[in-house]
């Protein structure tokens, strides 16, 4: 990662924002970007590939470890005095931001796709089912 001037961010790249367009890289364009691998996560190597490979087409650092550790001590190198990144849904996004010692500024992300009521998250299939006519028209509102 290269050397930040001190009124600099540092973004906290997360897999709810990795896309080149996402809030922080808009933002802050110039600013360091850090994505860390949390060995806490359970995932399958099929999503572990998918990511390696959208975090491949950004200008990231990749790091591994505790994330709370790592985005700390990036931000301390680097002469950051807070931390950029987008909300999330994510219980575990909650705990490494409640855990971090730095201001930490959130953004709002760009909705994929808005749908109206209830949507259950905890299979992807789940979702995509009511995801996918939104999403590939245009505008991407859920009529129901």
């Amino acid at each position: 990662m290269s050397s930040a001037n001190a009124s600099s961010p540092l973004l906290w790249i997360h897999e709810d924002c990795i896309s080149p367009t996402s809030p922080p890289f808009a933002e802050y364009p110039l600013a360091p970007a850090v994505w860390v691998w949390d060995d806490s996560l359970d995932w399958s190597l099929k999503r572990i590939v998918f990511v390696y490979e959208c975090l491949l087409e950004l200008p990231v650092a990749i790091e591994r470890g505790d994330p709370v550790a790592v985005l700390q001590s990036e931000a301390e190198r680097m002469g950051a005095e807070r931390i950029v990144t987008v909300q999330s849904p994510s219980p575990r996004w909650a705990e490494i931001r409640s855990a971090l010692r730095l201001p930490v500024e959130v953004l709002e992300p760009i909705p994929f796709v808005e749908l109206r009521g209830t949507v259950d998250l905890k299979r992807f299939s789940r979702y995509w089912k009511r995801a996918q006519t939104p999403a590939l028209l245009p505008g991407g509102t859920s009529p129901s």
